[in-house]
């Protein structure tokens, strides 16, 4: 399976995932301060980390950012597991850069469906993407780099806004709603997963390629229906 590393300052929580993830068959290394957490990771990166958010010191959102700008780790999936529930938290640890976010209290066999989502979803990129690049208008998505060009600029992606925006741009014109996108995209089995995850990675997409975010031309949403690329710009 994965190793993991939990970064939690509450001890009871950390032991609990500990022991629970190793009845899965992970490995699970355990940090009690965001401090701790990353230099454990720099000596022996792991496949995911478990973060929470409130800790005192060097916050979750902090943490994530910290390996998301470290070259060691930047591509390792981020978990966030907390009792920050508001939706603007969820965006707050979205734009810090993680893959998923799950609340407490949660339940354990949740956590392993998201675990083995996230770690299935971040194989090898040539396993679920052999073009070298995908081309729709005026839009290209180099499979290689992780980079988007458009008529106005050329960004870098995460892997999560990778695997979101080459599924949307190898179906062009292809309309899907938030639960096929966390089945399609995300792996997620049927009626899991939160739509919250899906908008809040469309919207730092959109922000990212679109001339003007609050008026898309690029990933547009279909009113009732979802989410869809377009090639008519």
């Amino acid at each position: 399976m994965a190793t993991i590393l939990v970064i939690d300052d509450d001890e009871l929580v950390s032991r609990t995932l500990q022991r629970t993830l190793k009845i899965y068959g992970h490995q699970v290394m355990v940090a009690n301060s965001g401090t701790e957490g990353l230099q454990l990771a720099r000596r022996h990166p792991p496949e995911l980390f478990i973060l929470d958010i409130m800790m005192p010191g060097m916050d979750g959102y902090q943490v994530c950012r910290q390996i998301r700008g470290d070259p060691l780790l930047s591509e390792l999936p981020v978990l966030f597991l907390t009792a920050k529930i508001k939706d603007e938290d969820k965006i707050e640890g979205f734009r810090a850069g993680a893959d998923d976010y799950l609340s407490k209290p949660f339940n354990m066999e949740e956590l392993q469906l998201r675990v083995q989502a996230i770690l299935r979803r971040t194989q090898p990129i040539e396993s679920i993407a052999p073009l070298t690049e995908v081309v729709v208008g005026d839009v290209t998505l180099d499979c290689r780099s992780f980079k988007v060009t458009t008529p106005n600029h050329a960004v870098l992606l995460t892997n999560v806004q990778f695997d979101l925006l080459y599924h949307l741009m190898s179906n062009a014109e292809q309309v899907y709603n938030s639960q096929q996108l966390l089945q399609d995209v995300w792996d997620y089995p049927r009626d899991t997963g939160s739509p919250e995850l899906v908008r809040a990675h469309i919207k730092n997409l959109r922000e990212k390629i679109e001339p003007i975010p609050s008026r898309p031309v690029y990933i547009r949403t279909i009113q009732g229906h979802g989410y869809t690329f377009s090639s008519n710009v």
